[in-house]
């Protein structure tokens, strides 16, 4: 299921973009959980990396389009951009925010649905997979990106997810190297970070999904590296 957000202040073009998403996945067997946000300053606020693909109007009363999503790429390297506008002039602004396209309105269907299929195909490559956790009472499969980050305390692993805590018997060296393609980075000795998840950097510490978890001097050069390198879209 992929999730998708539509940032739009037009009543009319929010039905008129939701039920066009529907009518896409009915006709390609695909399934969508979608939210609606009147202005850019809705989605901004609290904003977490949760989207597959984002669809934004740019003219809004509050928080336009354009500087809204300025906001979401500095926290979110990987969500896929789509901007709906009426002038074509801000197609240039768009790559400054690392846009894939723009619709222009007014919309029709099939306009719509080949640009969206461009953001299905982008937001699929980017998907980063799924990992087994073999817990002593069950065995649970979880979407990578979920995972904030992982701990280790007594040759136990603490995998600390947006669906929870899932702890099993494990080595942080068995972990590193499962995830590391994934832009898990140690940040100490007992924690693996998803890049993906870090929402500030103070002094030497790290702060993930609300969480402040030290970063020591034998890593901070390695794991400061690899943040630059994500955020800056070098993966």
């Amino acid at each position: 299921m992929l999730r998708i957000a539509i940032v739009e202040d037009d009543s009319q073009y929010q039905q008129q973009l939701e039920g066009f998403i529907q009518q896409y996945g009915q006709e390609n067997d695909l399934t969508f959980q979608i939210k609606i946000f009147g202005d850019g300053k809705e989605i901004v606020e609290d904003y977490q990396p949760e989207y597959d693909i984002i669809l934004l109007d740019i003219e809004m009363p509050h928080l336009n389009g354009m500087d809204a999503a300025g906001r979401i790429r500095s926290q979110d390297p990987d969500v896929v951009l789509m901007f709906v506008t009426n002038m074509s002039q801000y197609a240039i602004n768009g790559y400054e925010v690392g846009a894939l396209d723009f619709v222009l309105k007014p919309i029709n269907y099939y306009t719509f649905s080949v640009r969206f299929a461009r953001a299905i195909e982008r937001a699929q490559k980017r998907e980063s997979g799924q990992i087994l956790l073999n817990m002593p009472d069950a065995v649970r499969r979880i979407d990578i990106r979920q995972i904030y980050y992982v701990e280790v305390q007594n040759r136990m692993l603490h995998y600390h997810t947006e669906l929870g805590e899932f702890i099993l018997r494990g080595t942080m060296q068995a972990a590193e190297k499962e995830l590391e393609c994934h832009h898990f980075v140690r940040c100490n000795h007992w924690y693996l970070v998803n890049l993906r998840h870090v929402t500030e950097i103070r002094r030497d510490v790290v702060v993930v999904a609300g969480r402040e978890l030290e970063i020591s001097r034998r890593n901070r050069t390695a794991f400061l590296t690899a943040l630059t390198n994500y955020v800056g879209g070098n993966h």
